[in-house]
């Protein structure tokens, strides 16, 4: 299987290829409409690909904001959940939230 590289460099390849030959690939049916669709599409491909690359380096950061702002939450859980077991007696534990039996 081809890279995205790979294909958008033929593309390139393929769409010089075509303009310089224009006269011989329009006996074949190839139309000067044709090269100028592909070297569009093209140049679509690879702005969409740019444009995913910088939403995944976003999602990257995001998902590690994410991660610390769980790990901060799960320390204040734990510290809370202790002053509710050292302070309350186990039978209002519920109130708080905390199933454990001791």
């Amino acid at each position: 299987m081809k890279s995205f590289a790979a294909i958008v460099n033929d593309a390139q390849v393929m769409s010089a290829g075509m303009q310089n030959n224009a006269t011989e690939a329009a006996t074949r049916g190839w139309t000067i409409e044709k090269t100028g669709k592909l070297t569009t599409t093209r140049l679509e491909t690879s702005s969409l690909n740019d444009e995913q690359e910088r939403l995944k380096a976003e999602l990257k950061m995001k998902t590690a904001e994410l991660d610390a702002k769980m790990a901060e939450l799960k320390a204040m859980m734990n510290e809370a959940k202790k002053v509710v077991k050292l302070g309350f007696p186990q039978a209002q534990w519920k109130e708080f939230g905390v199933t454990d039996k001791r």
